[in-house]
């Protein structure tokens, strides 16, 4: 994924301590250990630039909700009785089936901080799973209360000094913020002036479904709040000048197609953000009804921008795809890299950059033999077939293992605390009801709720 190097037929790369020292075709006769890497395609870890981690042992519940149920469900209901413990475990939980993937970066969406405590719990849960990540702070349950007055926590102060003084470790911070779809204008005007302060970048929802047509970007424009500094979450229902006016920022956009076409967003605007000059990003968002893995979301990437130019007339006769296997490669490997800042560590095999490294087995039945290396890892390329992985120069798979007890451990969590959350959930309910005189009903789900 580095243009000046090119893709290799056969190379060698070479990493000393936690970064790529050099990258040929032949590097002759080196003392270093050597990892064989025959029958394997070597490219940079995957990079995923939204996810709700701490929702990750909820997987499935939410697989046939609709956008307005994950927000009653999720948000008005399950995640008040998290536990600092229980955002622990859906951080680990969620941070090592990423890397098992091979997503070896992840912005961790974190809008379930309900106590300092539970933030301690998040970035303590990234920095054990031995993932690369950037803790997006975000707020608790309370303010996602449409529309919120509330102003952002403001211990992300706290965390900001204690765990994140330098830019320099293996986990980072941004600020996860609830924009003008959730807040007041005047809110989200002094949440970033926040994060400006604290010199922290942004990551916002914006376009997510009806909420996305009230105009927000053009609400931003008016108190002239639009940056470099924000990446924009989903962008299905914004505008076109919306788009455009983000691109004259120089706002980054994070894209999460399967989700977008399985809750309500919209249509994903993959080929309108490229239209303005946006390269968008990928991401998961949350693993409570799709899967945890990029490889199925390049795949959606592509196949749903490639219908929606195929529906239009004359398709057909067009000399060439507007989008490409490399492009969506691309967006969710370099492209992401840039949008987390991250660009001059990750997402490409450069030498001086950290060593974040996939080994991808290409001997097999769902790629043997290789016609088109990038074409069919983005079509057949699926989590089994990640082979080995290094995060800056760390081995932490191998021969398709996870390396030490994480796995068994996050499957452990997973079970424990999705049992203890749900007798939490209905002892509160049962008390409900015997107060009530039972027979209690989900309330009717409001328009912007």
């Amino acid at each position: 994924m580095d243009p000046a190097i090119g893709d290799l037929t056969i190379g060698d790369v070479l990493v000393e301590g936690d970064k790529i020292q050099a990258v040929a075709p032949d590097l002759g006769a080196v003392d270093a250990d050597v990892v064989d890497a025959t029958g394997c395609i070597v490219l940079p870890g995957l990079i995923d630039t939204h996810r709700h981690t701490w929702q990750a042992f909820l997987r499935g519940i939410a697989a046939d909700w609709t956008l307005g149920q994950y927000m009653t469900g999720l948000h008005l209901g399950l995640s008040g009785f998290f536990t600092a413990e229980d955002t622990y475990a859906g951080n680990f939980v969620g941070a090592v089936e990423a890397l098992d993937s091979g997503i070896t970066t992840l912005l961790d969406w974190s809008h379930n901080v309900n106590t300092p405590e539970h933030s301690d719990a998040a970035v303590q849960a990234l920095a054990d799973s031995g993932i690369r990540a950037v803790f997006a702070h975000g707020g608790g349950a309370d303010m996602y209360q449409v529309p919120s007055d509330m102003p952002h926590d403001q211990d992300v102060r706290r965390v900001r000094e204690e765990y994140f003084s330098s830019d320099d470790n293996l986990v980072t911070m941004a600020m996860a913020l609830r924009g003008p779809q959730f807040a007041t204008l005047d809110v989200t005007e002094s949440d970033l002036a926040l994060a400006r302060e604290l010199e922290l970048p942004v990551t916002l929802h914006a376009g997510d479904g009806e909420w996305g047509r009230t105009g927000p970007i053009r609400q931003l424009a008016t108190r002239n709040l639009l940056g470099p500094d924000i990446t924009y979450v989903h962008c299905n229902t914004l505008g076109d000048d919306e788009l455009r006016l983000i691109a004259d920022s120089g706002g980054t956009a994070s894209i999460a197609p399967d989700i977008e076409m399985q809750m309500g967003h919209g249509w994903p605007a993959t080929g309108r953000l490229l239209a303005v000059g946006i390269r968008p990003s990928l991401s998961i968002d949350t693993c409570v009804s799709n899967g945890g893995h990029l490889w199925g979301t390049m795949r959606v990437t592509l196949a749903t921008q490639r219908a929606i130019d195929n529906s239009e007339p004359g398709a057909s006769d067009r000399p060439a795809v507007s989008l490409g296997s490399r492009d969506v490669l691309s967006f969710a490997t370099i492209d992401g890299a840039r949008v987390l800042g991250l660009e001059h560590k990750a997402g490409s095999l450069t030498p001086g950059k950290q060593a974040d490294i996939l080994l991808v087995r290409s001997d097999t039945l769902s790629l043997a033999p290789l016609n088109n290396p990038v074409g069919q890892l983005v079509y057949a390329a699926h989590p089994g077939l990640v082979d080995t992985i290094l995060v800056a120069g760390e081995v932490v798979k191998r021969r398709g293992i996870l390396v030490g007890d994480v796995a068994k451990r996050a499957c452990q969590l997973a079970a424990e605390h999705r049992d203890a959350l749900f007798d939490r959930a209905a002892r509160s309910q049962r008390l409900a009801d015997a107060r009530v005189g039972g027979g209690w009903q989900p309330a009717p789900l409001a328009a912007g709720t």
